[in-house]
């Protein structure tokens, strides 16, 4: 009897996750890919709440073959990852959180997305239940595209379709030495690494979905770990990218996404030691990697705060934190006969501060909001030149306007 490959396989890894692995298990059961052409490998991470037993009834009467694999508890959510990706033997591998939850159709629409376009990973559009999902990178249905050209990097869960020979032939893993953001740096290689990225816009393949019991990995572990995460991500990049202009664009996002969260409005509640630690733990992350092409490519508040922690200012750096916790809109301040807009955050032009006015101006698609601004001849023909280059494109099968927009 011949066994064939099967085209997927579905890696769940699986901890204390009823009754939302109810519904997770459902929505693969509901797919419409062929059951011969999927395997479900379920790692059960030690859990007690009957996890491992429903994973194990749904094995014995699924209609594609599905593994079990029951272990002691290892801590995070790498360990059973890498041991479903150590067993899948599909074409492709999909990673699916065993309190999420599978869109209709969604395994036969990615799998024949990357057998079309020849793309080691394919992206379905992402929706929240109960919690919020990533956003701007659905404006199209991209068949080919990468993490340069599109915002693909502001979504780096590992909920989406990996060409399996592209993980096998770069021997790639979750570090299991981190609890967050282990995903994010799996992701990121496999972006860096791929033949191409596919965008599937159109239809909904995945749903995340907010837990009520407050144990979505998301929420966990304390602010060190987020530290960890960032630094983990920001070598990693600078491993692949060459220092200059692409190396900055990707650095936004550990920057933005890891680390100024850390010099949010939680860090109003944190003691004067825990403040000081965070930017003790900052201090080398901006030493190596903060850079005026990154700063460049923020908004005025996300730039003042990290030029902040990179002076290492805590005196100035709470008033500012306080005006962005408090919402409040920073003036507008126009020179150069409106071609000039800066927002006046505190400490602008203080002397004693001594904070450079570069640093408050607002880049032209931040200052297009404020009336009276002038963008520049030369801004306004890059941006016109930018938007013909996208439309003459391909996106899909010949079709124009190929490439999403670059954060």
């Amino acid at each position: 009897m011949t066994v064939t490959q099967p085209d997927v396989s579905v890696v769940i890894g699986a901890y204390e996750a009823m009754p939302y692995l109810v519904e997770c298990l459902a929505s693969v059961e509901a797919q419409t890919i062929d059951p011969t052409r999927i395997e479900v490998i379920a790692v059960d991470d030690g859990s007690t709440d009957g996890t491992g037993e429903y994973l194990e009834e749904f094995a014995a009467r699924a209609p594609m073959p599905v593994t079990v694999v029951r272990q002691e508890n290892s801590g995070g959510p790498s360990g059973p990852r890498n041991v479903g990706l150590d067993k899948a033997a599909g074409r492709y591998v999909f990673f699916l959180d065993a309190d999420d939850r599978l869109g209709p159709e969604a395994l036969e629409r990615m799998v024949a997305m990357a057998d079309r376009a020849g793309t080691d990973v394919v992206l379905g559009r992402v929706e929240g239940v109960n919690r919020s999902a990533p956003k701007s990178m659905w404006g199209r249905t991209l068949e080919r595209t990468d993490v340069f050209s599109s915002n693909i990097k502001f979504t780096l869960s590992a909920q989406k379709l990996f060409r399996r020979e592209l993980l096998t032939r770069h021997g790639m893993r979750f570090d299991e030495s981190l609890f967050t953001g282990e995903d994010a740096l799996f992701t990121m290689e496999a972006y860096l690494r791929a033949n191409g990225v596919s965008v599937i816009a159109d239809h909904t393949c995945y749903y995340l979905v907010g837990r009520d019991d407050g144990k979505h990995v998301t929420k966990s572990g304390s602010y060190t770990l987020r530290f960890d995460s960032a630094r983990a991500l920001m070598e990693l990049i600078a491993e692949h990218v060459p220092a200059g202009d692409r190396r900055d664009l990707l650095m936004v996002r550990p920057f933005v996404v890891t680390l100024l969260p850390q010099f949010g409005p939680r860090y109003l509640k944190d003691d004067e030691a825990v403040r000081r630690h965070k930017l003790e733990l900052a201090k080398p992350l901006m030493a190596a990697y903060w850079s005026e092409g990154v700063a460049r490519r923020l908004k005025v508040h996300e730039r003042l705060r990290l030029h902040l922690v990179a002076e290492q200012r805590a005196d100035l750096l709470e008033d500012v934190v306080e005006f962005v916790r408090a919402k409040k809109q920073a003036p507008a301040l126009l020179e150069k006969g409106g071609r000039r807009l800066y927002l006046v955050y505190p400490h602008f032009r203080d002397r004693s501060a001594g904070v450079p006015d570069s640093v408050y101006l607002a880049g032209p698609r931040e200052a297009r909001a404020f009336p009276g601004y002038r963008e520049t001849p030369v801004d306004s023909f890059l941006r016109r030149a930018v938007r013909r280059a996208r439309r003459a494109l391909p996106s899909r099968a010949g079709t124009p306007g190929g490439r999403a927009a670059a954060a």
